[in-house]
């Protein structure tokens, strides 16, 4: 009965076990990029705000295109006015319509009107001014949402390399982590033979342990670097975990310096369509103390039944208007729009600076990466050369165990901040041809 229970119970735990299992998902860098270009949601987010403000520049397509209407509608009056009126409309009035005692106190009277009006703009600077300027906008929009995706590039191309270093790392502690084990079981002989103190062999233990412990972190490293990538590509990565294809280098490509941001630079133009669109609005406001002209029509038809259509008539004409006075209303929004376009101006002026800041501070830390980068590269040597000689020393009782021990933690160390040292200035690489794209 007790073997029964055992092997039902491996059974369920082998089924659980297998219920959260991890599929790897092989990926490479070329690929990676048109995934996200398709399915990010900051790029789809991007795109509706570059949609609506090319819906804001189609409204202003009213400043040259006509508005139709059209509209039907009945009454029934007694009013004296409005009865005259709807049989003057509907040309029935007859010679007896006017006898004053009719006239003052008219029977029932209905009428259906189906009317068609037409108004056309012909001259309206302001508005112009105001199409431009939802034109800069929409230009602004659609410069921006290129630059949200090179920097969607950027980020997507930082999340690869993060998770080639977690890998990397794993690798790298998998390996200190087989060294501690071989030299924990040299450890065991040694102190079998009474070659070593328990000390010795519990300083090795504490060792192995750290090891393992540090290579628990690098896993999940790598699961958190897999996850934001799938965040990136907008893919449930529930119970998956990507994996690239290429393996991050030891070393390094040394890449050109651009001293200056170009002024072709997505968000810089954006940033000068946005000043231009705050400067036609402006414009507008100014316009707007100028007069209108306007035509207007409409094409009527009268009936004393629904839909009918016995008596017809047009009426055709322009209106040109002047807004004298609106009670410091329009003053009002000119200083504004003047005060939005100066605060623009002073932004642009802000933005670029401060890109330019960024360019030479990303300089710098590329400089810095570099030499980071090499003396890592030395240290690494330096260190595996010292575990080198101090674990063949120790084999011939010539060195302690903590001597070793250090040794091959400095050795793990070093490699690892070799491979952090490659990351930074890969990435520092990329982001600089960001600034100057």
């Amino acid at each position: 009965m007790k073997k029964i229970n055992l092997i039902l119970f491996l059974i369920t735990f082998s089924i659980s076990f297998a219920g959260f299992s991890q599929d790897t998902l092989p990926i490479s860098k070329k690929k990676i990029w048109q995934k996200a270009s398709d399915k990010n949601l900051q790029i789809k987010m991007a795109n509706q705000d570059f949609k609506s403000a090319q819906a804001d520049y189609r409204q202003s397509n009213s400043l040259f295109l006509p508005s139709i209407s059209a509209s039907h509608t009945a009454i029934s009056t007694t009013n004296p006015l409005m009865a005259f009126g709807s049989k003057l409309n509907q040309e029935i009035l007859t010679q007896s319509d006017f006898n004053p005692a009719l006239l003052n106190n008219p029977a029932r009277t209905k009428n259906f009107a189906t009317k068609i009006e037409v108004l056309q703009p012909l001259i309206n600077v302001d508005g112009f001014y105001g199409r431009q300027a939802a034109k800069a906008k929409m230009q602004a929009f659609q410069l921006q949402t290129e630059r949200t995706k090179e920097y969607l590039e950027l980020e997507v191309n930082k999340a690869f390399m993060e998770l080639q270093l977690g890998y990397k790392a794993v690798k790298v502690l998998e390996k200190a982590n087989t060294t501690a084990a071989a030299n924990l079981k040299l450890i065991e002989n040694y102190f079998k033979q009474g070659i070593l103190q328990k000390t010795d062999l519990l300083s090795v233990q504490v060792r192995v342990n750290e090891i393992k412990n540090q290579l628990q972190y690098a896993k999940s490293n790598v699961q958190n670097a897999s996850d934001y990538l799938g965040f990136l590509l907008n893919e449930d990565t529930a119970n998956k975990v990507y994996k690239p294809i290429e393996e991050l280098e030891n070393t390094i490509v040394i890449g050109s310096i651009n001293t200056t941001v170009s002024a072709n630079r997505k968000d810089i133009q954006a940033m000068d369509k946005s000043s231009e669109a705050y400067a036609k609005m402006l414009q507008s406001s100014k316009m707007n103390f100028l007069p209108r002209l306007n035509a207007f029509g409409s094409y009527e038809l009268y009936d004393d039944t629904f839909l009918g259509t016995n008596a017809k008539g047009y009426l055709v004409g322009a209106q040109l208007s002047w807004s004298v006075f609106d009670g410091y209303k329009s003053i009002g929004k000119m200083e504004k729009a003047k005060a939005d376009f100066q605060k623009s101006e002073i932004e642009n002026q802000q933005y670029k600076s401060k890109s330019q800041l960024d360019l030479n501070k990303t300089n710098r830390q590329l400089k810095d990466a570099e030499n980071k980068v090499n003396l890592s590269k030395l240290a690494l040597e330096q260190s595996q050369e010292a575990y080198r000689i101090r674990s063949n020393r120790f084999t011939q009782g010539l060195e302690k165990t903590t001597d070793l021990l250090q040794a091959e933690t400095q050795m793990s160390q070093k490699e690892l901040e070799l491979l952090q040292a490659v990351f930074e200035y890969n990435f520092t690489q990329e982001y600089l041809q960001f600034l100057t794209k």
